[in-house]
């Protein structure tokens, strides 16, 4: 089923921020998130007037404390490293996607991965995933990318595969994956 685009109008301030409101009511958004869905709906969005608009209702959600990328970075930061056993490379660049600011990234990661030990939370993340050691090459090679995707540096993913006995010659073949 197909979603139809929203009327774009010409929105005054209260009604854009009503609906601003409510759309951080369904689940927390960083600034560009929402300057995106607001965009969406007004009437000529690169106009002078339709971006002030955005701008003052932006403003105004930060000042009531609604909206804060650093605390959304932290929040999502934590809830993907604790519920989906995530490496901090993947939350990376899922924060990136989202819009958040470098700077507020690197604070927020630092913050939730610096008591991580990477390796313990590649072998929970894998249990997690019911992954157990891989019987044969193939094997070896799935569980290598989906580490790889979940946001573990290469030395992790080696040492978890070398304790496995995994054999040097898949090794060296993953190893020109990785580059």
């Amino acid at each position: 089923m197909a979603f139809s685009r929203p009327k774009r109008r010409q929105y005054s301030e209260e009604e854009l921020y009503e609906y601003a409101v409510n759309a951080l009511a369904r689940r927390m958004r960083t600034v560009a998130e929402l300057k995106r869905l607001m965009r969406a709906r007004v009437e000529d969005p690169e106009s002078e007037y339709a971006e002030t608009l955005v701008e003052l209702v932006i403003r105004r959600l930060k000042d009531q404390g609604y909206l804060n990328d650093a605390k959304y970075a932290a929040y999502y930061t934590s809830m993907r490293r604790d519920n989906q056993k995530f490496g901090s490379r993947r939350v990376v660049t899922e924060l990136k996607t989202r819009g958040v600011h470098g700077s507020v990234i690197d604070t927020a990661i630092e913050t939730a991965y610096d008591e991580v030990n990477e390796e313990k939370q590649a072998r929970e993340y894998l249990r997690k995933k019911m992954m157990t050691k891989p019987k044969d090459q193939k094997e070896t090679a799935r569980i290598f990318r989906q580490l790889m995707r979940a946001g573990f540096g290469t030395r992790t993913i080696f040492g978890i595969l070398k304790k496995w006995d995994v054999d040097d010659e898949t090794l060296t073949a993953l190893e020109g994956e990785s580059e």
